[in-house]
């Protein structure tokens, strides 16, 4: 495994010291999956807290994080390094942070490693002797694609650690085996996971949107344990019925499930506005002259996915971002159909920035089985950016030609009427009826100058 030099260089003083220095956890197992490891997590065996700290100093700025936890974290220029002391953890409360934590430098690491929860996260490399230490046989199923709970007894003591698995069978296509799935079922049937504050969770599910290749995994894997009675906004569009000339892949969730996978930009804001989509086809969904019709399904979708985003963050702008393309995400597709003029488009970028909506809509066109789907190609997208694009509203909306400030400098007085005058102008730019500043700033004089200066 490759290691940094001051990693090596600080094993070897350790060493001397009697000590020995592991590195455990998501770097481990990242090196092993070939990614390149991000946090460099160090286990230090046989030397107490007040040793290592004095030992670290030496090489950056130290800070404790946490005495309880044995942990000291190490700066050095842009890098950082947690080092820990081998420990054993007790659940004695509710909540992530309730447990019992001691610390112990003479732990075993069949003792150590038991605390972790997946077979994957408990492989440590040995930095003196350049080797594995592998006591739950996470190597093996890391080659196997398998998740394993370490311990049974102590792995359910952490309900955040079923959106671990979910994250984690998403980012990995790991395949729990029988007993993870089973504890997995059990921690949702008992109500463990109410205890959980809705920030960590919404920590489980960024990760499990910005850093899995096929999200779907990980939310089928929700849905499969029972854990969806917490979103029962995603849970209401499974076997959701949608007309088959337009959705031949299947239900709603189906469908949302293939979107959310075909879409290739990693950003929080697009990937929820994905999820959230078709969430509006739970409430309007119904059979019309025989045919599946969920007419206003866009509107009717941003009540309804802003309570399933306020269950999993107060992050106002992020929820302010989503819903515009939630409400929006037909749009492409339907101005292309209808070949809309400028004025359109112009009106649409006052909304949602088009750039944004049109990669959320060419998720929705891809993730679907249709012989269109299929080619790859979002012809409508394509379009509405060339249009956007002419029009210099791609990405924002058109600046207002007349503000306050030309108000005064046309000699009027400030009032609440000017908020009248400017939006009343700016209809006119957004329609095309006005082409540039000289021309507002004569329709200004031009229509208002009845009122007192």
């Amino acid at each position: 495994m490759k290691v940094a030099d001051i990693l090596i260089d600080i094993s070897e003083k350790l060493h001397k010291k009697g000590a020995k220095a592991l590195l455990v956890g998501g770097s481990v197992r990242d090196f092993c999956l070939g990614l390149e490891p991000k946090d460099y997590d160090i286990e230090v065996y046989g030397i107490d807290m007040d040793g290592l700290k004095e030992l670290l100093s030496s090489y950056g700025k130290v800070s404790l994080v946490g005495k309880s936890f044995g942990v000291l974290k190490l700066s050095v220029k842009k890098e950082v390094y947690d080092f820990s002391l081998p420990r054993t953890e007790k659940k004695v409360a509710l909540g992530h942070r309730g447990f019992e934590v001691k610390t112990d430098k003479n732990l075993s690491y069949k003792e150590a490693f038991r605390r972790r929860d997946f077979t994957i996260n408990a492989i440590g490399y040995d930095i003196k002797n350049q080797k594995y230490i592998d006591i739950y046989n996470g190597l093996s199923d890391l080659k196997n694609k398998i998740l394993r709970v370490v311990d049974e007894k102590t792995f359910v003591e952490d309900p955040l650690r079923v959106y671990r698995a979910v994250q984690f069978r998403a980012r990995f296509e790991l395949e729990p085996d029988a007993k993870t799935k089973e504890l997995l079922k059990l921690m949702v049937a008992r109500g463990d996971l109410e205890e959980l504050p809705k920030e960590r969770v919404f920590e489980e599910f960024k990760k499990l949107l910005l850093k899995a290749k096929k999200p779907s995994l990980g939310f089928e894997l929700l849905k499969e344990i029972g854990a969806l009675k917490y979103f029962p906004e995603l849970e209401a569009i499974v076997g959701l019925k949608q007309d088959p000339s337009y959705h031949p892949e299947g239900d709603v969730w189906t469908h949302t499930m293939m979107a959310l996978d075909a879409m290739k930009i990693k950003d929080l804001k697009l990937m929820f506005a994905v999820l959230c989509h078709d969430l509006g086809k739970a409430a309007t969904t119904e059979v019309i002259d025989g045919r599946i019709t969920s007419r206003g399904h866009e509107e009717a979708g941003v009540k309804i996915a802003e309570s399933f985003l306020r269950r999993l963050t107060d992050d106002k702008k992020l929820i302010d971002g989503v819903l515009p393309l939630v409400r929006w995400h037909f749009a492409p597709s339907a101005f292309y159909k209808q070949n809309s003029k400028n004025k359109a488009i112009r009106r649409l970028s006052t909304k949602v920035n088009i750039k944004e909506l049109v990669e959320v809509s060419r998720a929705d066109f891809l993730g679907r089985d249709t012989d269109e789907a299929k080619k790859g190609v979002f012809e409508a997208g394509e379009w509405l950016l060339e249009k956007a694009e002419k029009l210099d509203v791609k990405e924002s909306p058109p600046k207002p030609f007349i503000q306050g400030k030309d108000l005064i400098k046309a000699g009027f007085k400030p009032s609440k009427i000017f908020k009248k005058i400017i939006d009343e102008i700016y209809q006119k730019q957004i329609d095309g009826e006005i082409k540039n500043y000289e021309e507002a700033f004569e329709y200004l004089k031009s229509n208002f100058s009845n009122i007192s200066v």
